[in-house]
């Protein structure tokens, strides 16, 4: 199956620019969509391969930084490259404290937007497939009944079969039987893979 492609979206409301950046952009090969506000972009939705987005800082309705804002408190992985024509210091602190790629003051280099755009992007590649391989670890869990988790969250926790089987009251056998479907159905090559798998899974959270 493809993979899906790599998508720049621009958010300005100033129509010549849009187009300037967006001919900008496809020059070097990337999709890219040209909005005019937060709503358009909110409206349309994210693309599903890696995307970076390319911010106007002062927009009508809902400006760039509280855009920013929300992204952040609804924990939404979305990289941004701001732009601005009338860019200070502490508005440059803000964005960069909020996890923004880079903040441009109009007029800026090409290079350094495209620059910016190659590592957002490069950034939600790899935040997309750590949530691939996450998703597809809570597969494999939710594959494990009920006493399988339960030895798994003891076992990485370094207690031996014989413990466990004290801890479940059941015999030691039943302990290695489930130990052994644990370590095939996630999959998990060794004990320090399995314990590293359940730090993903943030199991210590899920134990009484």
């Amino acid at each position: 199956m493809a993979e899906a492609p790599e998508t720049v979206i621009v958010i300005d409301d100033d129509q010549a620019i849009r187009e300037a950046l967006g001919s900008l952009l496809r020059s070097v090969g990337f999709d890219v969509k040209l909005l005019a506000s937060v709503g358009d972009f909110l409206r349309s939705g994210r693309p599903n391969g890696p995307t970076c987005l390319v911010l106007d800082v002062r927009l009508p309705g809902q400006s760039g930084l509280d855009f920013q804002l929300e992204l952040s408190r609804e924990n939404i992985q979305l990289p941004i490259v701001f732009i601005t024509g009338h860019g200070d210091i502490p508005m440059s602190v803000q964005a960069m404290k909020g996890g923004a790629v880079e903040f441009l003051t109009k007029p800026f280099r090409d290079q350094d937007l495209l620059d910016a755009v190659h590592l957002g992007l490069a950034r939600d590649r790899v935040w997309l497939e750590n949530e691939k391989a996450l998703a597809e670890l809570r597969r494999r869990f939710d594959s494990l009944t009920p006493r399988e988790r339960e030895v798994m969250a003891l076992v990485v926790t370094g207690r031996l079969n014989k413990q466990i089987a004290g801890d479940l009251g059941v015999s030691e056998i039943t302990v290695k039987v489930h130990r052994s479907q644990v370590m095939h159905k996630m999959r998990a090559r060794s004990l320090p893979e399995l314990a590293r798998m359940a730090d993903k899974l943030e199991l210590a959270q899920e134990k009484p």
